[in-house]
């Protein structure tokens, strides 16, 4: 695994941030379900593309996924 690196990280922060302002309703939606996430609560994500084509993936959240969405939303 390679090093930490301060200019990827700042690119991470100001993307993550354009993000932010880009989807505020995807933004609010994590938050309000912050407390509602725990070990065992199943993710589902779909994904439609312009011409209609769909693929759907779900996951059970473990402890570590739960920290790190924690962390993410919070």
């Amino acid at each position: 695994m390679a090093g930490f690196n301060p200019a990827d990280m700042m690119r991470l922060k100001k993307n993550f941030q354009r993000f932010q302002a880009d989807h505020p309703r995807v933004v609010a939606f994590f938050q309000a379900i912050r407390g509602d996430v725990e070990e065992g609560t199943i993710v589902e994500i779909k994904v439609t593309t312009p011409e209609g084509k769909e693929r759907i993936t779900n996951m059970r959240l473990n402890p570590d996924d739960v920290e790190t969405l924690n962390h993410l939303i919070h």
